[in-house]
């Protein structure tokens, strides 16, 4: 007799790849149903749970491609990325990235970064709350350690490049315009981020999403500065900083232990 967690990976074996043999002996169909129509049922329900969760989440993938290849698309991605969450809210977190190898997507390659700008603004409405940043701790700082400065940003920004026009695909998408769109309009740099209790999408520059990126990364002051230049020459980091700390797009600050100051 097998264990409970072998019977439940079998289980969501016969569920997800329909692989029903390890449990032929342990499933007894009601009503005389055999294993395989018994399980059909659960797989049936699954499956509807987990393509709810993803037409939730992707309402623009599925007014660009349709219910039946968005069906097809949300079942191939649960045989490739089993969920690995109680949480159904997780369970799309790389639909995105499935979507831009799964060889049907291919003949839509801006599809898979629509998918990421849709997933950016599900992780945007669900994120945690942060204070404003406390500018008369920051005026505090030391000028000679500024430099080494570490900025966070707010727990809902996101940050997302595209070489596709995909807050335009989005907004069309969403509204059901007609309107024709040139996939040779323009690469976006975005910023999404809930202001307000309001998840906003914005247009960054190419320095702007460097020196911000560099942020998110972990980065100091001055390699923010340093990516932001290494973009756009005329980058100025002081202007930059300052709209985005006045709009809470940066939240927070610290000096790694490190950092070096004046006797």
């Amino acid at each position: 007799m097998p264990s409970l967690p072998e019977l439940q990976r079998d289980f969501a074996a016969a569920l997800i790849a329909s692989d029903e043999q390890a449990l032929q002996e342990y499933v007894i169909g009601a009503r005389s149903l055999d294993v395989g129509a018994a399980l059909a049922v659960y797989r049936n329900n699954a499956f509807s749970n987990y393509r709810k969760a993803l037409r939730d989440d992707y309402p623009a993938v599925l007014a660009l491609v349709g219910e039946k290849f968005f069906d097809g698309a949300c079942d191939a991605y649960t045989r490739a990325q089993p969920s690995r969450s109680g949480d159904l809210n997780d369970f799309g977190v790389v639909f995105g990235s499935f979507l831009q190898q799964w060889p049907p997507a291919q003949q839509l390659p801006y599809l898979s970064d629509v998918a990421r700008l849709e997933w950016a603004i599900h992780l945007a409405f669900n994120a945690a709350d942060a204070p404003p940043l406390a500018l008369e701790a920051l005026a505090q700082v030391p000028h000679e350690t500024v430099p080494q400065l570490r900025f966070d940003l707010h727990p809902s920004a996101v940050l997302l490049h595209s070489p596709y026009p995909v807050f335009k695909i989005w907004q069309m998408s969403t509204t059901g315009s007609d309107e024709r769109l040139d996939l040779a309009a323009g690469e976006d740099r975005l910023l999404v981020i809930r202001r307000n209790s309001t998840v906003e999408i914005e247009r960054l520059a190419p320095s702007e999403l460097a020196a911000l990126q560099a942020l998110t990364d972990g980065c100091d002051l001055a390699e923010a500065h340093a990516r932001g230049v290494a973009t756009e020459a005329n980058f100025d980091l002081g202007p930059c900083l300052q709209r985005h700390v006045l709009a809470q797009t940066i939240v927070s600050f610290h000096l790694p232990q490190h950092a070096t100051r004046a006797p």
